[in-house]
This record gives C-alpha cells, structure tokens and sequence, in this order.
C-alpha cells in the first residue's frame, strides 16, 4: 500500500518530537476533549466557573458565547467534548472506513475552526501585540486602574486562549489524518508520482501576489481612521467619543501604535513574494546573502493570521461595540486581511519546502533566477 511506502521510507538524521506530531498530535486533541468533556458535565451539575455566564461590562469577553445560558452550553460542551475524544482516538490510531475517515475528518476541520475562528474574540491579537508588556507587567504592576494582570487574563478571557489552543491540536491532528486517510506523507502531504508535489513554484509566486496585495489593502481602512482620530479627526465616529478617548490617557496613542504595527506588518507580508524573503537582504550584513529560514516567516505570519480572523468576526456579533462604522467596519475587514495572508503564507510555505526528510518526495527548495528577479 502507499500508506506503508509512505510510513516506512528512510528518516535521516536524530528527529525531535515536535518532528513526530502527526502521532502525537491525535492523543492531545483527545485528552484536550475530554477535560473540556468534563468540565461540560461538572457545569451542567451546577458548578461555579461557567467561562461563559454573564458578568459585568467590565470583564465580559467579546466572545459569541458570552452570555449565554449554562442549562444549553454546558451539556452541549459535554456531549461535543466526549464525541470529539472518541473521534481524535479514532484519527490517532488510523481507524475507520472511507465514509467514516470523511465524517471524522469533516468533524475535525468543523471543531477546529469553531474553536480557533468563531467562539474566541480580540484577545487574542491583543495577547500577540502586547504579550511582552504583559510580561514585564508581572512584575512591575498594571498602570492604570487594572488590579494586576489577574484584571485582565480574567477566566473569561483566559478560557478562550485554553479554547483556541485545543482548536490548533484538532487542526493539526485533522490534517495529519486527513494525509494518512489519502495515502499521503502525514508530514508534507505528498503523495507518490508525478503530481505529488502540487503546484509550480511560479504558479504559487503569482498566487503569492494577489494574496499579498489583498493582505495589504484590507486593513487600510483601520490604519487611516485610526491616524485620524489621533489627528483630532472623528472620521466614522462621534465628536463625543473622539473626546472620551482624547481625555483617556494612552487610548489614541494605543490606536496609533496599532495603525504602525499594521502598516509594518504591511510592509513585512511582501516578504512572501519578494526576494528578500528567502534571501537575506544586503543591508542585513551579517546574513547578506543567505537563505531566509522558512519558519522565519511561516510562523509567525501563520499566527497573526488565525488570530487576525476571530478578532474580526467579534465585530459583527458583539453589539457592545457601536458608536459610529469607525469602530467596527475596518476591524471586520481583519477577516479579509487573515484569509489572505494565511493564502500567502502557505503559498510561500508551498514555494520554500526542499524535499521531505520523511517520505523523501520533493526537490530542493531553489527557486528560479527569474523567478527572483520578477518578484521585485
């Protein structure tokens, strides 16, 4: 069979752990689902804790669960979270039937974007742009009127980035059966002959471009009403909030620094499709000449893209955002801007990948001249 070539080809050189997910990565999403499964039954008997009970404006999350009853969520949190533990053994071990592999793979994919896109809100990209104040916080205290770093990772919140890591463990146990159910390497996903390596490279270059461009000019419009309100301007909101925030010490410079991040970030996301990319630039003298590490950007363009999406979902949903289309037009757009830069991260992923060290498909991951010199 090709799932035996596949699984028993040649593996060079000493693999660390992480290099064996596709055999671990099942059992995590499994034991993830029945804490959670557990967790269902202990609220639903009437224990304190429900992440998703009301509170005060305060501490409530943007999540589209907050608020709702526990009597409905809870045995639903059960009943899901032993369901998906049967399933995820299930992927582990390699079993089920062609109709039952594509019921479990659709389940997994189903788990995996409800936990990672739909249930978690903004807090996720804001953990990702002020993660290292945080960290300095706990040391130093939280100016201003938080009571300490317990005021802002409240259970609410922190609930939700519990929930989003049990939804990459589904995505990547997911993929690493839905490789092994097609007769795939579980690691690069190729498969055996000719078209196993998928694309050209100079078809995922042009990919590349568009979702570059797209990536670009999708948070344009929060970049430019966040400028204005620095600026004095109430572009999209009332006189009167603009004032609030002006007599909030920090809150437009916050906005402001979020603009420049997002323009930055702008300029980094051509990385994917320009040379520079994949070959250290002259002006980084000490590595002028080298190849870029792939991981270098395909990991972090990967995260800010996931968390990109909740974060902009939140705005359709949460009604204690209003005020004027300043605050939530621009910020749905994230959408848009975290589709398309995941599309340009795996096309850049796709484009950069050598040979498998796995199943030994592939070729060294050495683009054309031309194709270099067409990306500038």
């Amino acid at each position: 069979m090709v799932t035996e070539r596949i699984s028993s080809a040649p593996v060079t050189g000493r693999v660390g752990w992480w290099r064996r997910w596709p055999a671990w990565s099942g059992y995590l999403a499994a034991g993830w689902s029945l804490t959670y499964a557990m967790l269902g039954l202990y609220w639903t008997a009437g224990g304190d804790g429900f992440p998703f009970a009301p509170i005060d404006d305060d501490h409530r999350s943007g999540s589209i669960l907050e608020g709702t009853p526990v009597e409905v969520v809870a045995p639903l949190m059960a009943l899901l979270g032993l369901l998906g533990t049967v399933v995820a053994l299930g992927m582990a071990r390699g079993a089920g039937s062609r109709r039952q592999s594509a019921a479990m793979i659709a389940f997994g994919w189903l788990v995996a974007a409800g936990l990672t896109l739909i249930i978690p809100d903004y807090i996720l990209i804001a953990l990702l742009a002020f993660g290292p104040l945080l960290l300095v916080f706990a040391f130093t205290g939280v100016p201003g009127p938080q009571d300490g770093i317990g005021d802002i990772l409240y259970w609410h919140r922190t609930n939700l980035i519990i929930l989003f890591v049990g939804g990459l463990l589904w995505a990547v146990a997911t993929l690493a059966y839905q490789r092994r159910s097609r007769a795939a390497c579980q690691h690069c996903g190729r498969r055996h002959g000719p078209a196993g390596d998928g694309p050209s490279r100079r078809t995922l270059l042009r990919w590349g471009r568009w979702a570059v461009a797209i990536a670009c000019l999708a948070p344009l419009p929060y970049e430019i009403t966040r400028v204005a309100w620095y600026l004095g301007v109430p572009l999209g909101i009332s006189r009167d909030f603009l004032t609030m925030m002006q007599n909030t010490n920090g809150m437009l410079e916050v906005g402001l620094g979020c603009a420049v991040a997002s323009a930055l970030g702008g300029v980094l996301t051509h990385g994917l499709v320009g040379r520079w990319g994949e070959v250290y630039p002259r002006w980084i003298w000490f590595k002028a000449g080298r190849p870029v590490p792939p991981a270098l950007a395909i990991v972090p363009a990967s995260l800010v893209a996931v968390v990109l999406i909740p974060a902009g979902l939140m705005m359709l949903w949460d009604p204690a955002i209003r005020d004027g289309w300043g605050l939530r037009l621009p910020s749905v757009a994230w959408v848009l801007w975290g589709a398309a830069l995941g599309a340009a991260t795996i096309a850049y992923h796709l484009r950069r990948r050598g040979a498998c060290r796995h199943c030994g498909q592939g070729t060294d991951a050495v683009p054309a001249v031309g194709e270099l010199q067409h990306s500038n």
